[in-house]
């Protein structure tokens, strides 16, 4: 039996925030920029978004839903379990103490795919830029190591 790793203080108040923001979402596509909306204040991520000039304005959110059928339905009710839950093991496969932010990234990035892209896209950011972006942010910020 595999232990659960415990989720970073940042990773925490992220899945918090937008598991507490799901159940309001209209679309997949909504679903993806709450996520954004959470993950661009806290740890690795919020500091790689901030210095790509993701700020806190509100994002970008239609009052009805989205006519492509990509983005049509919001994804399952359990979807914040599922991107923490993979997230989780993303943070096992590289051997870490904690789940962090950016493991929540990556699941986000597996699970939403393209409708992440464009929640960047939105805010004038793009997955290569975060991803460059993230290589540059000291790890021990959201770790405590």
């Amino acid at each position: 039996m595999r232990q659960t790793l415990q989720l970073s203080q940042d990773a925490a108040l992220v899945a918090a925030l937008a598991g507490t923001a799901m159940p309001f979402s209209h679309s997949a596509e909504d679903q993806a920029e709450r996520w954004l909306r959470a993950l661009r204040m806290h740890g690795e991520v919020g500091i790689a978004l901030q210095a790509l000039g993701v700020g806190e304005a509100p994002l970008m959110t239609r009052s009805e839903p989205v006519s492509r059928p990509a983005a049509a339905a919001p994804l399952d009710e359990e979807i914040t379990e599922r991107v923490v839950r993979r997230a989780g093991e993303y943070a096992a496969g590289r051997g870490a103490d904690c789940v962090c932010t950016v493991d929540l990234l990556f699941a986000l990035f597996e699970v939403y795919d393209r409708l992440m892209d464009r929640a960047l896209y939105l805010r004038g950011a793009s997955r290569v830029e975060l991803l460059e972006r993230l290589a540059t942010v000291d790890c021990a910020v959201e770790t405590g190591h």
